[in-house]
């Protein structure tokens, strides 16, 4: 591993690490856009919608997992290039099993609180039937979906890149398998849907457990091994709190989104789900670049490797950047084909093909921020990775779509997003001007 993060060029150990987390995330896409389709086969706008609705729940789920998976290995990674192994394998240990802890914790909050979580999230009385079977799925299955956030990052801190990818690759095929058979043959619509994503993550997540058993040799999923001092937990909340409000705050801006386009019909909340899933091209691999250059970001940083360090966030920020680029214009000049894959309603077509162009516009900028915050991450400044981290999807968003909704209705709501983007990277070089890394 030492070869790997201290010795191999820049460019073969990024897409070593880089490549397997896009070929995860690239699978996951497919899966996305393969659910997307098979619910819009239904050509049933509210059902197509309530699944729409209930999407936020399995981000807010990736949110509270990153808290132990990115908060875990950004402190493991560090630890290892100060070559404190027994340390990290400690850490890993406990990331292990707080998330199961916290999983069940959040079923139970979910189950107790339905009533209220399905007005937060905008289901109206033609959608509430459909949001509620997928939010019930959901809930009873959030255990496994926030403990596999773990193993998924931790596994790379020790180089196990392809391994971590295999798991997700499986149980991705297995939910693309079992989508129509739930949807359609079982006759199960919403929650069918949702099952789908859960039986195929428990798959997804014994594999996991099954490689860090086995392949690896510094990571443990031994409960004897959890006890590590009080300020490595700060470290892991620390970090994985920003981290995961990165997700969090997309769930956030999803639910905000969906309940105003509410009032002008469930049409314009289907075409958003499929504008969010397509624009999912981008942001998915661009975060697939991004954390799977984290480990080598925070080796580089705990070895003091100052030289190293500035070369990968450089190389970084160029490769995200090109792609962001790139992606950008594909998706503007081939917008109204792509949403006519998923249904035929031409008012679905119409509005889909705006948001698209409108969520496309700003990726450069948003992939430059990711950047910027999984820097901080690494480097263990919880502050400005959480400002970053809370302000894209969040706090700035927020602003800019009550102002903008405010100021020009529907254009407004579905412009708000890039707007927000392009407001959070100039947050971001403020940030990053005022916390360089030093290498004292």
């Amino acid at each position: 591993m030492d070869q790997l993060f201290e010795r191999t060029s820049i460019r073969k150990a990024y897409f070593v690490l880089a490549m397997p987390v896009v070929l995860s995330m690239a699978v996951t896409l497919i899966y996305n856009m393969v659910d997307t389709y098979f619910v819009s086969q239904t050509q049933n706008p509210d059902l197509v919608a309530g699944v729409s609705q209930g999407a936020p729940l399995f981000t807010m789920m990736i949110a509270i997992g990153d808290i132990f998976g990115l908060g875990g290995s950004s402190v493991i990674s560090r630890l290892f290039g100060e070559h404190h192994d027994r340390a990290g394998r400690f850490v890993s240990g406990y990331c292990f099993y707080a998330s199961i802890v916290c999983g069940i914790i959040v079923t139970i909050m979910m189950l107790i609180f339905q009533v209220p979580f399905l007005h937060l999230l905008g289901a109206s009385s033609s959608t509430w039937k459909y949001a509620r079977e997928y939010y019930l799925v959901t809930a009873w299955g959030s255990p496994f979906v926030i403990f596999g956030l773990t193993p998924t990052n931790i596994l790379r801190t020790e180089g196990l890149a392809v391994q971590s990818m295999i798991a997700s690759m499986v149980g991705t095929g297995i939910n693309i398998v079992l989508n129509p058979i739930f949807i359609f043959k079982c006759g199960w619509g919403a929650a069918g849907s949702a099952l789908a994503t859960v039986t195929s993550t428990i798959i997804s997540d014994i594999l996991m457990i099954y490689y860090t058993r086995v392949k690896s040799q510094k990571l443990t999923t031994s409960i004897k091994e959890t006890r590590i001092s009080r300020h490595l937990q700060w470290e892991i909340y620390a970090i994985g709190i920003p981290a995961s409000i990165t997700n969090l705050m997309a769930t956030f801006a999803m639910a905000l989104t969906n309940r105003y386009l509410i009032s002008y019909g469930a049409s314009s909340v289907a075409a958003m789900g499929i504008a969010l899933k397509i624009s999912m091209v981008t942001n998915m691999i661009v975060a697939g670049l991004a954390f799977g250059a984290q480990p080598l970001i925070g080796y580089t940083y705990g070895a003091k490797n100052k030289e190293r360090f500035k070369r990968v966030i450089k190389f970084d920020l160029k490769v995200i950047a090109f792609f962001a680029l790139v992606a950008t214009v594909l998706l503007m000049i081939f917008a109204p084909v792509v949403i006519r894959w998923f249904m035929k309603d031409p008012v679905v077509i119409r509005e889909g093909t705006g948001m698209i162009r409108w969520l496309s516009s700003s990726a450069t900028f948003g992939g430059i921020v990711l950047v910027f915050t999984t820097m901080f991450q690494s480097m263990g400044k919880a502050v400005p990775a959480f400002w970053l981290s809370f302000s894209r999807q969040g706090l700035i968003f927020a602003v800019v779509i009550v102002l903008l909704q405010h100021l020009f209705g529907y254009e407004g709501i579905i412009a708000a997003q890039p707007i927000a983007d392009v407001l959070t990277f100039g947050l971001a070089l403020l940030l990053y001007h005022l916390n360089k890394p030093r290498f004292e």
